[in-house]
């Protein structure tokens, strides 16, 4: 059984390891043993906070074995992008342009420098060991951090983004940065990344990036190529988000061209989808199942204030009051028969 639970200090060692062999590029863990320290520190100080309106917190999550007691793998979720500055992406449009003279008219892809993620929820540092074999732990990991703004909605806004890493080659090169960023920041993808550290806020940002609309047809083919494409390290991600309800193509990253997903909370099945149900033993309840053999998969998750949240499948919830959580299930989220959880189909 896999468990996500609240970043703790104890877990910097794993996460330095995780850093250690993830791939070079963007929306990747701190990789140095000083920025995990100070964004576990910076995660632990904002479930701790009270909050009236979403800032500068940043919540973090492990998931953790418990055969093993490792931690496996991590997620986070910013309360507010841009809280200190302003989050800037591409915005995708299309220029109509109109020749009445010459009987002619066409639409041409444009790419515009816009800030209209600021504020949104912002979800990132999303990574598990052993990605290709990975199973529902990775799906409890990517929705685990949704049910928390289930049952902390005043803690984020009401809508979500998550950039994925666009493409680069096996040196960290990205096409689409070598066609645009390039040019105005005068330094390689993996430097200008080093340089920001990750930031889409940063004051240099809209001192360097061009004001006006990129028009695409001018980017050299590697670079129109890659716009919207995902990393292949992104690519279990995308399906996890995509199947709780995110959606692409309007918002693209401005430094690799990869991807931004994003929701308003009604269209997340974390949000929707979600149920409050009491504890119950499975073993007690076995004959209050009403002769139901079917189990089906479910996302739990405890409560706000020591949050926990596991997988486990149990008969139905949805037409009962209760849901059927196996000793070890209690354990893992700390509860006992009577509390209430949030439970979700998987």
């Amino acid at each position: 059984m896999f468990v996500v639970r609240p970043v703790e200090r104890a877990d910097i060692g794993a996460l330095e390891a995780m850093a250690g062999v993830t791939i070079p590029g963007v929306h990747t863990l701190p990789r140095t043993r000083e920025a995990i320290v100070a964004a576990v520190e910076r995660s632990i100080a904002s479930f701790a906070a009270h909050v009236d309106i979403p800032s500068e917190e940043s919540y973090q999550f492990v998931l953790e074995d418990l055969r093993t007691r490792d931690v496996v793998g991590t997620a986070s979720i910013h309360a507010s992008a841009g809280s200190n500055g302003t989050y800037f992406a591409f915005r995708n449009d299309v220029i109509q342009q109109v020749s009445r003279d010459l009987n002619i008219s066409h639409s041409v892809h444009a790419l515009t420098l816009c800030s209209e993620l600021t504020a949104y929820s912002h979800l990132s540092g999303f990574y598990i060991r052993n990605r290709d074999g990975a199973g529902l732990e990775a799906a409890l990991l990517s929705r685990a951090r949704l049910l928390y703004a289930v049952l902390a909605p005043h803690r984020f806004g009401d809508r979500f983004f998550v950039p994925l890493a666009g493409v680069t080659d096996g040196d960290g090169q990205s096409p689409f940065w070598n066609a645009l960023g390039r040019k105005f920041f005068k330094m390689d993808f993996l430097e200008a990344e080093r340089v920001i550290d990750g930031a889409r806020n940063r004051t240099l940002i809209v001192e360097l990036m061009p004001h006006y609309p990129v028009y695409v047809p001018l980017l050299p083919g590697d670079a129109q190529a890659a716009l919207g494409q995902i990393h292949p390290s992104g690519q279990l991600a995308f399906q996890l988000l995509t199947q709780e309800g995110f959606e692409a193509d309007e918002y693209i990253d401005i430094f690799d061209g990869g991807p931004i997903l994003q929701a308003h909370r009604n269209a997340l099945r974390s949000f929707c989808a979600s149920q409050v149900r009491q504890v119950e033993s499975a073993g007690r309840a076995a004959g209050a199942a009403n002769g139901h053999d079917e189990l089906v998969t479910y996302a739990v998750a405890s409560s706000e204030a020591n949050f926990r949240a596991v997988i486990t499948a149990c008969p139905p919830a949805e037409s009962s009051q209760v849901v059927c959580l196996s000793r070890d299930a209690q354990q893992a989220l700390g509860v006992s028969p009577g509390d209430s959880v949030t439970c979700v189909r998987i």
